[in-house]
């Protein structure tokens, strides 16, 4: 079992402070991304949806983007509840499976069905990291 420690330095993907070393190298605990490793920023970064679970009071948007970041500044909310890798086909499909919940467009009652969902999702991990290590899978599958 290999155990985590702090790293030399932040993770230049996702900023994190643990990594795991592996031989001569750390990897971040947090994506998986090799540290000192840098990002070409000459290269656009791949393309990564995520359907996104906003709370704002009762409510929840469910939606997508590729630019989650840029995305959720835009949209009023209290907080991030999740996300779950993919794109519009997934959120369609959460949008007919909680459709009795809707209240109008992408906004939905908060209900024991769509919070035990969003519990499901956060049990796999917090967004971010999600996020940070589906960005850096990508990254080393294209640019690695």
């Amino acid at each position: 079992m290999r155990s985590t420690d702090i790293l030399p330095g932040p993770c230049h993907l996702c900023g994190g402070h643990s990594g795991v070393r592996t031989g001569e190298a750390w990897i971040c605990a947090v994506c998986s991304w090799r540290f000192g490793d840098v990002p070409d920023d000459g290269l656009p970064l791949p393309r990564v949806d995520v359907v996104y679970y906003l709370r704002f009071d009762r409510r929840v948007k469910i939606g997508t983007s590729h630019r989650p970041r840029q995305r959720l500044s835009r949209i009023l909310h209290h907080e991030l509840l999740a996300f779950e890798r993919g794109g519009r086909e997934i959120e369609q499909s959460r949008h007919r499976e909680f459709a009795e919940d809707r209240e109008g467009g992408e906004w939905f009652t908060l209900t024991d069905g769509l919070r035990s969902h969003v519990s499901g999702l956060r049990a796999v991990g917090d967004p971010w990291q999600l996020y940070a290590r589906w960005l850096s899978e990508a990254l080393q599958r294209h640019h690695g």
